[in-house]
């Protein structure tokens, strides 16, 4: 659970007579006295302070936050500009921008990342504690500023960037942030970021409200709880994204890719196919919507998305690697190691791409050149798990139980909850007779799956040819209990049973599993009955 701390009133710290004398532009703001997202989101845009909405969001984020401490640095700032202003007789309009952009950039030295690789790079308080951002963080800085300044600034949003722009309805340029304040045209940013045609359906390259700004950064909070695995915090934010900002494609084909996670592909289809509507040339969305239709099952329509997208970007290795994936589903094993081919030009030392045709090579029964590919795999990348996993298959395949054993080793030590690889290698001590060791791992993988029926029949197995017939008749039950219709389970029991000399019981199960199909001997019934 998230903690939520809520600003209360906002306190300006004590400033010098000097810098105190005059109000701030945003000072009264009913935005100011917010004390929740819902209560900004009900404003009028006039009445919204952008730094205090941000700052409430930052303590969502954190319970450490102290968003008042950081109002009260920005509007210290606001007002060492405004003093350098007055000193150099400038008004406060566009002149106002290189004094603010020397500021910032020269003396306070806020620079950018060129990624937000760590989530928390997103918030305001990140921004001013580490006096760098990215392109929405340092434009919420900016903006928040120029607020308080009372400048016509604006955010703007073009596909994967955000940056400022200063209109006050006769002079107009745009501010890069990440630039340190530098200016571009605005068919810089459509080359750039291939921002699409607006044709009324989008919000791109527009004077955003602050509402919409807000929009923009919630967009990208959900990425944030993505990273950090919250995914009902970043379907909360992405869906708060969407009802602000229905035009933007970002937020359609983020929230897509939430209802993809929780398995909700038709939400998902429909929400990506809202964003191709807004941005028809975004490969990513096309690649992904080709992973919901997959999901779905609808082959031919993933095929096409598939390709639509390595026809929009030529050097897109995922839609390779999707590509070969379905047509390895489909049994066109010719056509899946091509597409990997392909993939493997772009990016020799893709360790997933080899993984990949070892499966491949696996379903085609050459294990051999699958067990070539895996190595490769790990040759890369000494910790995949799927090439280790892959190998442990091969050897399987190959008899070669010892290295079997060892590869499922290999695996549970990078990724100890792997339920296949602990059933997998409960299974490979099995065979070999060793049945308390089998029995320990189909233990630990009740504990991580315990709604699975098959790992209490395999333990049920276990215990029995081990002559723990009661422990057997339980895991049996839960088996049956799951999934009524596992005929050997019923058989496991009939013969638990009998062993435990209750055989009434013996003999309701045995009828059941012969009713399900499991082949029972006339001597099997008579051994039984004559208990009775």
């Amino acid at each position: 659970m998230i903690k939520k701390i809520f600003l209360t009133t906002i306190c300006i710290l004590f400033l010098s007579p000097a810098l105190s004398a005059q109000p701030l532009a945003n000072e009264n703001k009913s935005g100011l006295y917010a004390r929740s997202i819902e209560q900004v989101l009900r404003l009028r845009e006039d009445e919204v302070d952008l730094a205090t909405a941000a700052l409430i969001i930052s303590e969502y984020w954190s319970e450490m936050v102290n968003g008042r401490r950081y109002l009260a640095a920005l509007d210290d700032m606001a007002l060492e500009i405004r003093e350098r202003l007055k000193r150099r007789n400038l008004g406060v309009d566009f002149r106002a921008i290189p004094v603010m952009n020397d500021y910032l950039f020269g003396k306070l030295r806020f620079n950018s990342i060129s990624e937000a690789s760590d989530p928390n790079s997103l918030f305001l308080h990140t921004v001013m504690d580490k006096k760098q951002g990215y392109c929405l963080s340092m434009s919420i800085l900016y903006l928040s500023i120029g607020e308080r300044l009372g400048l016509p600034l604006h955010g703007v949003v073009v596909p994967g960037h955000f940056f400022v722009r200063y209109d006050d309805g006769r002079v107009r340029f745009n501010i890069e942030t990440t630039s340190k304040g530098g200016n571009a045209s605005d068919e810089h940013y459509i080359s750039k970021f291939k921002v699409p045609r607006s044709n009324g359906r989008n919000i791109y390259l527009k004077n955003l409200t602050k509402i919409q700004t807000l929009g923009c950064f919630f967009n990208n909070l959900g990425n944030s709880y993505s990273d950090i695995d919250d995914i009902e915090s970043a379907l909360q934010a992405f869906e708060r994204a969407v009802q602000i900002n229905p035009t933007l494609s970002e937020s359609r084909a983020n929230l897509g890719n939430i209802y993809l996670k929780k398995g909700q592909i038709t939400k998902a289809i429909n929400e990506y196919r809202a964003a191709l509507d807004i941005n028809p040339n975004d490969a990513k969305t096309h690649n992904n919507l080709g992973n919901a239709y997959t999901q779905r099952g609808s082959f031919s329509y993933a095929a096409s998305e598939y390709m639509r997208s390595v026809n929009l970007d030529p050097n897109f290795v995922d839609a390779y690697k999707n590509l070969a994936f379905l047509y390895s589903k489909q049994g066109r094993y010719g056509r899946a190691i091509s597409e990997l081919k392909k993939a493997l030009v772009l990016e020799p030392d893709n360790s997933g791409c080899y993984s990949q045709l070892g499966d491949i090579y696996s379903q085609m029964g050459d294990y051999d050149q699958a067990i070539t590919k895996y190595k490769k795999a790990l040759n890369i990348q000494h910790d995949s798990v799927e090439a280790h996993y892959g190998l442990a298959i091969c050897y399987n395949k190959l008899g070669m139980i010892e290295d079997e054993i060892f590869q499922y080793k290999m695996v549970l030590a990078i990724k100890p909850d792997m339920l296949s690889a602990l059933v997998n290698l409960g299974n490979a001590y099995f065979g070999q007779d060793k049945y308390s060791v089998a029995i320990e791992h189909y233990n630990k993988a009740a504990l991580l799956e315990p709604q699975e029926p098959m790992v209490y029949y395999n333990l049920g197995a276990a215990y029995s040819n081990n002559e723990n017939y009661e422990k057997a008749v339980a895991a049996y039950l839960k088996a049956v209990q799951l999934d009524p219709e596992i005929g050997d389970a019923h058989y496991g029991l009939a013969f638990g049973f009998y062993q435990l000399k209750k055989y009434d019981l013996a003999w309701k199960h045995i009828k059941i599993a012969q009713d399900l199909g499991v082949k029972i001997t006339k001597d099997q019934l008579e051994a039984i009955k004559s208990r009775l």
